[in-house]
């Protein structure tokens, strides 16, 4: 018999589904046992019997419960044992290559200090906007038959439009908007229709470890394009495509500004050379803008110069709304979307319009551009704290953004930044591990650093405590 409490602010119906899993989980209930009719559960507990009929199809929704007709609810009698909860870092021992990278940063988020995540803290975003978008999706409807337009909700492809036109003097129209499944999948679609088995691709190195995987699996030769603390090496950039021992490469994917994991930002002189490079040996860019909305300033992009002649623009809202709405989008010449276009309904149909419709009422909102703004400023202050912290301890860093995400840098006593990662996952500590960003995937003592995460008193006491031993 459950014990329930009216007078609570937690619904009867919850508080049913709720005691009653716990008795099934604790085996009290155990399987194949009937439970009450819902008339005699009603009465025994004084609710009524529809807050009963709703517990149990809840119930039998989750797959604890079956019902059988004219013989009543059963506790289900196929049900896998479920191991005990435990830490995520505590589940798997450290297994430094990419692999183990992608599972712990995008699937986990439970570590109690993680300085090497790639997004923002819950309480940076902008809850508030999202609230309000759900329930403005709800009160608006929403057409549940078929699977949308592929591609994707053209509202939000003409905001983009009209958005990157205003900040980024991008001219573009609604057509030459690709909605897509996160940056990631417009990465994916760009790589799969740029790049065949063999060519030549040049990478931003360091770069994107995921990207680089996708680059490889696609049969790829990568070529990585240094970078320094302001920006391409350029003379090294002109020597690879002067190089007559490589094939012409056929793309260079590249983050001029606010870089991960430098957070390095190229300049508009070295995007206009970039730009003359690739008309002259005639290869295409991919500019993967994700931090776009972090740069105060609104630099200029490689699209806004070249406006989409050999530019594929990507962007995303996973930084800034929310990275499991899993809203991207990507921009370029109208040919090169129909192709794009084709990819992502081969790959995936279409992407989620329910997604798109929140991120349309989010960015619509009057307060979207003074959260981005909060943002920006919480980033400034954060950095500077972040890096004197890190100089306080001996680090050395790459350069000084004060903006973005990131700091990349370095400790003279720490030859291999694998060996204190390894030190820091054992507590519980996931470090941004230089060797998974560098292209030929080396050793080295670089560590990237999300300042949103990394302005933590435990963090640095535990870094002082490991420098000392």
């Amino acid at each position: 018999m459950l014990s329930l409490q009216p007078s609570s602010s937690t619904p009867l119906v919850v508080q049913i589904t709720d005691g009653l899993r716990a008795l099934i989980d604790t085996r009290s209930l155990k399987p194949g046992v009937k439970l009450p009719s819902i008339r005699a559960f009603a009465a025994t507990h004084a609710v009524s019997v529809f807050t009963v009929v709703e517990a149990y199809n809840r119930l039998v929704a989750q797959g604890l419960l079956s019902c059988q007709p004219q013989a009543g609810f059963f506790v289900n009698r196929v049900m896998r044992a479920e191991p005990p909860d435990r830490p995520s870092h505590a589940r798997h021992r450290p297994v430094f290559d990419a692999d183990w990278y992608l599972q712990q940063i995008f699937e986990n988020r439970d570590w109690p200090l993680k300085p090497g995540c790639g997004w923002l803290p819950d309480e940076w975003m902008f809850a508030d906007g999202v609230r309000r978008g759900l329930r403005k999706l709800g009160a608006q409807g929403l057409s549940l038959s078929g699977y949308g337009d592929p591609m994707g909700l053209l509202a939000l492809r003409r905001t983009i439009a009209q958005n990157l036109a205003h900040d980024q003097l991008i001219a573009a129209g609604s057509d030459q908007v690709l909605l897509t499944h996160g940056a990631s999948q417009g990465l994916e679609l760009a790589a799969c229709c740029l790049v065949q088995a063999g060519d030549v691709v040049l990478v931003d190195d360091p770069g994107y470890p995921n990207l680089m995987r996708l680059l490889r699996s696609l049969g790829a030769r990568l070529i990585g394009v240094p970078r320094t603390p302001s920006g391409y090496d350029m003379q090294r950039l002109e020597q690879l495509l002067a190089a007559t021992e490589l094939p012409r490469p056929t793309v260079f994917f590249t983050q001029p500004r606010l870089q991960s994991p430098t957070c390095s930002r190229a300049s508009l002189a070295q995007m206009h050379q970039l730009l003359k490079w690739a008309t002259q040996h005639d290869f295409m860019l991919v500019e993967n803008d994700i931090y776009a909305d972090m740069d105060a300033n609104h630099q200029a992009s490689l699209a806004s110069l070249d406006q989409l002649d050999r530019v594929i623009y990507l962007g995303s809202f996973s930084k800034t709304v929310s990275a499991n709405l899993r809203v991207g989008y990507l921009l370029a010449r109208k040919d090169i979307v129909t192709r794009l276009t084709q990819r992502k309904m081969l790959s995936g149909l279409t992407s989620s319009e329910v997604a798109e419709r929140v991120v349309f009422n989010v960015i619509t909102d009057g307060r979207w551009r003074r959260h981005l703004k909060l943002v920006r400023e919480r980033l400034t202050a954060t950095h500077d704290k972040v890096a004197q912290a890190l100089q306080r301890l001996g680090f050395e860093l790459y350069c000084e953004p004060r903006e973005g995400m990131y700091l990349w840098a370095r400790h003279p006593q720490v030859a291999d930044s694998m060996t204190m990662a390894a030190a820091a996952a054992q507590e519980g500590i996931l470090l941004g591990l230089g060797q998974l960003f560098v292209v030929d995937d080396q050793r080295t003592d670089w560590l990237r650093f999300n300042v949103a995460f990394s302005d933590d008193e435990r963090l640095w006491r535990w870094i002082e405590d490991w420098l000392r031993r």
